[in-house]
């Protein structure tokens, strides 16, 4: 036992070894400075991934704005100084914006590619998106998460609000419930009233336990999200394996037909699905999964810094509810409990610039995205004032944490200030500086370029619908005015808006109106 321990151990260090001397990457000449790790395959990817913010700030510091990290398996330049944002979009010729993203989604959500190139779809996925989430096509689904916001805070949730009481909830529980809820009646439609023998109220019932239970199995899928996108099989993780095969039986096309205003993406993925793609049909299914993961992950933790910041800044929160009773005055909409629901449309929702400044600062606060480039060859990156060799399947990424925590373009910048995006006059402030030059990069919660999210707009929009009607129907406070802000789970840097490591306590209870 002891010979073969010995052995055994002996080759593994023989291996890393080997590794260390031989299958290391080496530095070549005009190539960025490189941090290779000591870990074979894993090199930089735990110290990355226990504090990206600080681990990136550090290399800053020792190499200046780029450097070259080993992190599991890839080479990953990143690229620290916003004056050079510009380049990296410029270089379209070499770099390709969707080669991680298709390979990522086929990974996590278990479908086949969906690059053209591969062969199994024709569609373009990027184009279908701006088409339904954008322009007119936003203006049906601004309209429809407005009614089903009020359905959800007020009926949905009716045995929980009785007259005067108080309802004591987790805050990240209730927005994710809440946003959730909307967000798949909204996409994903609702039941078609097939059972004439059931009371409403009795499908109603049905129908959310339904939708409760999906939220269950988009949250057990979701932990796990983070380990996919790094490359590990779903397979190791039986239960999340289990919650995202329940998801894709819940939007087969087959379920998805039974269900009664679907949204305008939906319905033209589904047709897309079914004329251009060969696709099965729990591959299609899993194409409207990542829907729903890509509607939802960002957007409910964004709803939750949004509301706790504005519950821990009496002024902010002064603010806000001043400007949507402002707007909901001038558009005549009467706040009541009789069943008449509150509509704001598309340029109403625009007309609220402090509901903005204080969303783009809680996402500010919170965000951890990345942007990636894949090097479709061996190709010279030309910088402001450099330039750098970058080899073909190389990651060329942008950390816009960087920007938001540096403290020469936002001062004090781990401090909420709701105004923050305001100027003088109470207008969108786009005027940001760094050693007295105007960026154009400076808030980039949703990417850059090209492949910028394209349902930005959406996911603001529901935001502040949450939150006007929030402060139209109800009293809310936190049940401890002191409590501290929570930290940030940074399992999930990289993938956008970062969840809070532990859940705050709020109470909420009807107006008397």
């Amino acid at each position: 036992m002891f010979l073969a321990s010995w052995i055994w151990g002996t080759a593994v260090i023989l291996c890393c070894v080997s590794w260390f001397l031989l299958g290391r990457r080496r530095r070549r000449q005009g190539e960025p400075p490189l941090e290779n790790g000591f870990l074979p395959y894993l090199g930089c990817a735990l110290k990355f991934g226990a504090n990206p913010l600080e681990f990136l700030k550090e290399k800053q510091k020792k190499h200046g704005h780029i450097f070259t990290c080993h992190v599991a398996g890839k080479y990953i330049h990143f690229l620290t100084d916003p004056f050079s944002y510009h380049a990296l979009m410029r270089q379209g010729k070499h770099l390709d914006w969707k080669k991680f993203h298709f390979a990522t989604s086929a990974k996590a959500f278990g479908h086949g590619s969906i690059d053209p190139a591969e062969g199994n779809t024709t569609e373009n996925f990027h184009q279908t998106f701006i088409r339904t989430l954008q322009g007119n096509a936003l203006d049906a689904l601004i309209e429809a998460m407005m009614e089903n916001l009020q359905y959800v805070m007020l009926q949905s949730r009716a045995p929980k609000l009785q007259s005067n009481k108080w309802v004591t909830e987790g805050l990240y529980t209730f927005c994710c419930q809440v946003m959730f809820e909307s967000g798949f009646l909204t996409l994903f439609g609702k039941e078609l009233n097939s059972n004439n023998d059931k009371s409403l109220s009795s499908k109603q019932e049905t129908e959310r336990a339904h939708i409760l239970n999906a939220l269950e199995n988009f949250k057990e899928f979701d932990k796990i999200f983070p380990a996919l996108v790094a490359g590990l099989p779903i397979h190791l993780f039986k239960s999340a394996h289990s919650a995202r095969e329940k998801l894709g039986e819940a939007l087969l096309h087959k379920n998805l037909l039974k269900r009664d205003n679907l949204s305008e993406l939906v319905t033209l993925r589904m047709f897309l699905n079914d004329t251009l793609s060969t696709f099965d049909d729990m591959e299609k299914a899993k194409t409207h999964v990542a829907v729903l993961w890509a509607s939802q992950a960002n957007t409910i933790p964004a709803t939750f810094w949004t509301l706790f910041y504005l519950l821990k800044s009496p002024e902010a929160m002064r603010a806000a509810t001043k400007e949507v009773q402002s707007v909901l005055e001038n558009a005549e909409e009467t706040i009541s409990l009789d069943g008449k629901h509150i509509s704001l449309n598309r340029k109403q929702l625009d007309n609220m610039p402090i509901l903005d400044s204080i969303i783009k600062e809680a996402m500010r606060l919170s965000s951890a995205s990345m942007t990636f480039r894949v090097a479709k060859e061996d190709f010279t990156l030309h910088l402001e004032n450099d330039f750098y060799n970058i080899r073909k399947d190389d990651i060329v990424a942008l950390y816009p944490q960087l920007l938001h925590f540096d403290p020469e373009i936002y001062a004090d910048p781990l401090t909420f200030k709701y105004d923050r995006f305001l100027n003088e006059k109470g207008e969108e402030k786009t005027d940001f500086y760094r050693n007295g030059r105007k960026l154009k990069h400076y808030y980039m919660p949703f990417g850059t370029g090209i492949a910028k999210c394209p349902g930005r707009l959406f996911a603001v929009h529901e935001i502040k619908q949450f939150l006007a009607l929030i402060f139209s129907y109800f009293e809310i406070e936190l049940v401890d005015s002191n409590v501290k802000c929570p930290s940030l789970d940074q399992s999930r840097a990289g993938l956008g808006i970062l969840q809070p490591s532990n859940d705050i306590d709020f109470r909420y209870r009807l107006k008397c109106l």
